[in-house]
């Protein structure tokens, strides 16, 4: 039987597998470092296989992205600075990740950073054709304009606020 540590604080019964999910959930995104993998609803989940191995669970933004195996890596390195070995970080690509993982905190952050974040499900679809409007990170107008479906990632799409001038990414929907 698998013990999963949902939460990273002190008071999990196994104090090993909370560590390993506290060092796993700070890894930040190599993409975007101001936010975590946490933040970006990539950590699905940290348990202990019944063979005593530490096992994370990882979902990639998109299968492809290259940020995965960095982000694989990342993930081992700080597992062996918490005094974890016997750890292993596994791929679900099922369910896939969508932007609704985004938590509350990683869009603030994303915002913060100057990157706008998704919206909500409820209006994904006419973000998609182009009838909601996106909001300047930095301004907060909604006086923007897509300029390309591509941006610095293949994650995010550029756009441009006609009050302030300043291009900025939006996270596209996923």
């Amino acid at each position: 039987m698998a013990t999963t540590a949902t939460s990273a604080s002190g008071n999990h019964p196994d104090p090993e597998l909370a560590r390993a999910h506290a060092a796993a959930a700070a890894v930040p995104d190599p993409e975007i470092p101001v936010v975590t993998i946490d933040d970006l609803g990539m950590l699905r989940g940290v348990e202990r296989r019944g063979d005593g191995t530490i096992l994370v669970r990882l979902s990639p933004t998109y299968t492809g992205c290259p940020a995965t195996l960095p982000i694989r890596l990342d993930i081992e390195t700080a597992l062996l600075a918490a005094g974890i070995s016997d750890a292993r970080v596994e791929i679900v690509l099922s369910p896939p990740w969508t932007t609704d993982d985004i938590t509350e905190a990683g869009r603030r952050k994303l915002r913060d950073y100057g990157i706008a974040p998704p919206p909500p499900r409820s209006s994904k679809g006419s973000l998609l054709f182009g009838s909601d409007p996106v909001a300047c990170p930095r301004c907060e107008s909604v006086e923007t304009t897509r300029i390309s479906e591509f941006g610095s990632t293949p994650c995010k799409a550029l756009w441009r606020c006609e009050r302030c001038r300043e291009p900025f990414d939006v996270f596209k929907c996923l």
